[in-house]
């Protein structure tokens, strides 16, 4: 199936809408982010790997480079209708790997606004929400979640950064930051990692839609915007509301077009970070770079910016005090 095509038409648009490549596992459908879909292929040969997490059934190889394959079905726990017949290779966190399904049937294009949360029935973890077609229902997974349960490392990319002398954390506990990320997980993560690093005042939504409305209609008018909201973090993949949308209507408000606003994604490909800049993005870091992030706030906030000799003394120090 040929993805690419599709994605040139997705980013000349910014008009809140997304394409997803519509999939089957047994009797369900399901979808992704056709920005996330490298190409679909058919089932190739796997070479197994010695202690391989319990959902991966190997390595497959494609074009010269080697990629794990996921077996979504066993992940799932849903029966497949036969054998699975094909690959989807994403490109997810930097990440290049490949999820087994049943059937790939077609690419749909839909608002946000249709993306409506997945009920909350038994553990909703890797469902981020559905959309209601005429005559069936696609859930939306959180590949996102999936991949750190597979890889811990993206995991503790998330929780670990270098730390910050006394003042510099006195500093950050007086900034208000918004953040918008629709993954329950990765969303804890975020802002418990935050408060660590001293950003204690964090107001965080589950999508853009949210978000806006609060900075629309909850703030005060006879307070200065920067000491309520001082910078704003965005996923781009969301329900309702996504990042650029997002953006797009933080840049174009007199009242907020001054606060730094950073995409935190794992949709930060080369295409995706064109559209950004366009946007008006202060910045763009790849998840789960939490660090990397914590750097680029305390630049735009703080006018500081840490070289690398600095980064890997900080960490020394922090590594030392930890009696490591």
């Amino acid at each position: 199936m040929a993805v690419e095509e599709n994605k040139g038409i997705l980013l000349e648009t910014g008009t809140n809408e997304f394409e997803i490549v519509e999939f089957s596992i047994g009797s369900v459908n399901y979808g992704i982010n056709v920005a996330k879909v490298r190409e679909v292929i058919t089932r190739t040969p796997v070479t197994e790997m010695p202690q391989a997490h319990p959902y991966v059934d190997g390595l497959f190889t494609l074009r010269g480079k080697a990629i794990p394959l996921v077996n979504l079905p066993r992940c799932l726990n849903m029966p497949s209708q036969g054998e699975p017949k094909n690959i989807i290779v994403t490109e997810i966190n930097n990440y290049d790997i490949g999820f087994l399904v049943d059937s790939v049937s077609r690419i749909h294009r839909i608002s946000w606004k249709n993306m409506e949360p997945a009920p909350e029935v038994g553990d909703q973890s890797r469902v981020v929400g559905i959309v209601k077609m005429q005559e069936k229902i696609i859930l939306l997974l959180d590949f996102e979640t999936i991949i750190a349960e597979i890889n811990p490392e993206i995991n503790a990319k998330l929780t670990t950064f270098d730390d910050a002398p006394m003042d510099m954390k006195a500093e950050r506990s007086n900034v208000h930051v918004l953040c918008a990320e629709d993954s329950p997980l990765l969303r804890e993560l975020l802002v418990n990692t935050l408060h660590e690093s001293g950003y204690r005042f964090v107001r965080d939504f589950n999508n853009g839609q949210d978000a806006w409305n609060y900075l629309a209609n909850n703030l005060k008018a006879d307070a200065p915007v920067e000491d309520q909201v001082r910078v704003i973090i965005s996923d781009i993949e969301m329900p309702q509301m996504d990042g650029h949308r997002l953006l797009k209507l933080v840049r174009n408000d007199s009242r907020f077009n001054g606060i730094p606003f950073i995409l935190f994604s794992s949709l930060i490909s080369e295409e995706m970070r064109h559209k950004g800049e366009e946007l008006g993005a202060d910045g763009q870091i790849s998840k789960p770079e939490i660090n990397q992030l914590i750097g680029l706030m305390d630049e735009l906030i703080f006018g500081i910016k840490r070289d690398k000799e600095e980064q890997r003394f900080m960490r020394s120090c922090s590594l030392l005090l930890q009696g490591r």
